[in-house]
């Protein structure tokens, strides 16, 4: 950049551009919200059939493409505020330099370069000559430069000399913005048609590593989040940043902002949706690899032989070893992806029977992954529930724990007496992944247990409404093994606790449990194993456990079997868990007490 570009350069040109930019983004996030929450909500509520499915299908598409152009405004703007960011520095050097020198009577020409004029003591009844000087920015060649004009009985020439390198020192600081933006903003455009690839979104999250990159100087100028995690203090800086720092921290550091407690769960959104766009379009195209890398073998089936005769059966055909082989790492290539399908399948679901807006209020597809998913805004719910899942439980897996939500949601809204609900699916934590191999050891509750307290404690802080909501946590299998140790260490924000299918909870009582007395709910289902195995262990000790009397939990009636049935639609199991999450605990189906006459009868 040359001395004339930057001393005419106005800044709040970029500045503005950067408004229009966040302006035209934010149009483009409420129009995607407009269809997703209002349109397609109505349309999947009251119409039917294969023209509305269709239609459907090319509303949630130009939704995409709403949510795209969001994601890549927010980049240009906060790149353009970046940008202008690096040169003001340069502009305020170059400013400042140049009001020194016209202070000093020193004239500066269009390239930089510095007149002086003659000055200095008389020699021969003549002072020594002016001259001109160029600014010089490597280190050896300034140190002579300087040298030189020490010597030079004229001291306009050392002078000169000085703010000639301050010059220099401005441009080769614009210089460098520019060559450091210039490409980061040449890529942030979209293709030239009208669908939103997968390939795209790979491409966006390549663009905010791009702008994170070369935009740390920027973002590390603004406030900085709370170190601790505190969800009062999360929310206070949150509250404390004007638009456009807010626009900046989505942008480039979603990831930050979407893991929050205590900001708003409108804003985690947001956040967390841009990194799931931007995840599955990653993952896509690495699935998308892994399959040119390992080609379906071929071929598939082959004759069945009866293993006892050795007779080839005539058109019964089996699965080959190696296509069985090939498809099992398949699934596993692709398992990640299933999870963040589940998550868009349930974005899609919002109007089906009511069903409200879903959240995504924490999101990562590192390792086995991470999913918080609402159904409904907690912020303004008169009932939240928050479930915790068990064993085995992953993004890729997912879907599975978002549908018991779902479907908890529903039946708590048929007995909420028309106040809202909100439930949600808290896969925050990394649980064990094996059952033999990992359930018995009890850091992952206690790894996952500061996690849940403060998510907890986020839920109330962000609640906007004028009452206070009521909140019920719910663990399934391992997932009370968590909850508990969360009551163990620190304090968990919750008014009534429902355990299902629990191992154990590492406290010994109910009234361990930070809720009211008669708070804690217990659901034990006929052909469930792991109560047993949690009381038992494998050294059969007799561990005190939820299900267990003297443990103190209110014993609910449930009619599905096995351990994954608590969530079975129309049954008493999930209608008594409903019944506890809209404060009616009080009508739930329980158990008769054992009684303790009955070995003698």
């Amino acid at each position: 950049m040359d001395y004339t570009t930057l001393k005419a350069l106005k800044i709040s040109e970029f500045s503005d551009a950067a408004d229009g930019y966040r302006a035209t983004g934010d149009m483009a996030s409420a129009a995607k919200d407009r269809i997703e929450n209002q349109i397609t909500a109505s349309m999947t509520k009251s119409l039917k059939g294969e023209s509305v499915d269709a239609a459907l299908e090319q509303l949630r598409a130009l939704a995409d493409n709403f949510h795209y152009a969001q994601v890549e405004c927010g980049l240009v703007s906060t790149a353009l505020n970046g940008f202008a960011y690096d040169l003001e520095a340069a502009k305020k050097k170059l400013d400042s330099a140049v009001a020194d020198a016209h202070a000093e009577k020193l004239t500066i020409n269009a390239d930089g370069s510095v007149n002086y004029p003659p000055g200095g003591a008389k020699t021969d009844g003549k002072l020594p000559d002016g001259g001109t000087v160029t600014g010089l920015t490597d280190t050896t060649a300034s140190a002579m430069g300087r040298q030189a004009a020490d010597f030079d009985p004229n001291p306009n020439h050392r002078r000169a000399q000085e703010y000639a390198d301050r010059i220099a020192d401005a441009l080769q600081e614009a210089t460098e913005a520019d060559e450091k933006w210039a490409p980061k903003l040449r890529v942030l455009k979209a293709d030239d048609d009208l669908t939103v690839s997968d390939r795209d979104w790979a491409d966006a999250s390549s663009d905010t590593k791009g702008v994170q990159a070369a935009g740390k100087e920027y973002l590390d100028s603004l406030p900085q989040p709370p170190k601790d995690g505190d969800p009062k203090a999360n929310a206070e800086w949150w509250k404390g940043l004007d638009a456009e720092q807010q626009a900046a921290w989505i942008s480039i550091r979603p990831d930050s902002v979407g893991a929050l407690d205590g900001v708003p769960s409108t804003v985690r959104d947001e956040a967390n949706r841009m990194l799931l766009a931007e995840a599955h379009g990653v993952a896509q195209g690495e699935y998308g690899t892994w399959l040119k890398t390992h080609p379906e073998p071929s071929p598939r089936f082959q004759p069945y032989i009866d293993p006892t005769t050795g007779i080839v059966m005539k058109g019964v055909n089996v699965e080959t070893p190696q296509w069985k082989k090939w498809d099992e790492a398949r699934k596993k290539a692709h398992k990640s992806l299933d999870g963040m399908d589940a998550i868009r399948t349930r974005f899609d679901a919002t109007g089906t029977n009511g069903l409200p807006e879903a959240y995504l209020l924490g999101f990562s597809a590192e390792a086995d992954g991470r999913a918080i998913v609402a159904n409904g805004n907690p912020d303004i719910a008169d009932h939240q529930a928050v479930y915790v899942p068990g064993t085995t439980s992953e993004l890729g897996s997912v879907g599975g724990d978002i549908d018991r939500m779902v479907r908890l949601w529903h039946t708590a809204n048929d007995e909420a007496d028309g106040k809202s609900v909100s439930t949600i699916t808290w896969l925050g934590y990394d649980a064990p992944d094996s059952v033999v191999k990992d359930a018995p050891f009890e850091h992952y509750a206690y790894d996952g247990a500061p996690a849940f307290n403060q998510f907890l404690d986020g839920l109330e802080v962000s609640h906007s409404s004028e009452s206070e909501p009521h909140r019920t946590v719910i663990g399934h299998s391992y997932g009370t093994t968590l909850v508990g140790a969360a009551a163990q260490t620190g304090h968990l924000n919750a008014d009534d606790v429902i355990f299902a299918g629990s191992p154990g909870v590492e406290v010994s009582g109910a009234d361990e449990m930070d809720v009211p007395k008669g708070h804690v709910w217990n659901e034990e289902a006929d052909g469930d194993p792991v109560p047993d195995i949690g009381r038992w262990g494998l050294g059969g000790d007799g561990f005190i456990i939820p299900s267990d009397q003297e443990f103190g939990a209110n014993q609910m009636t449930t009619d599905t079997d096995g351990h994954s049935g608590y969530w079975d639609g129309s049954s008493t199991s999930l209608k008594n868990q409903a019944l506890v999450v809209v404060g009616k605990g009080a009508d739930a189906a329980l158990k008769p007490p054992p009684d303790p006459w009955a070995h003698v009868k």
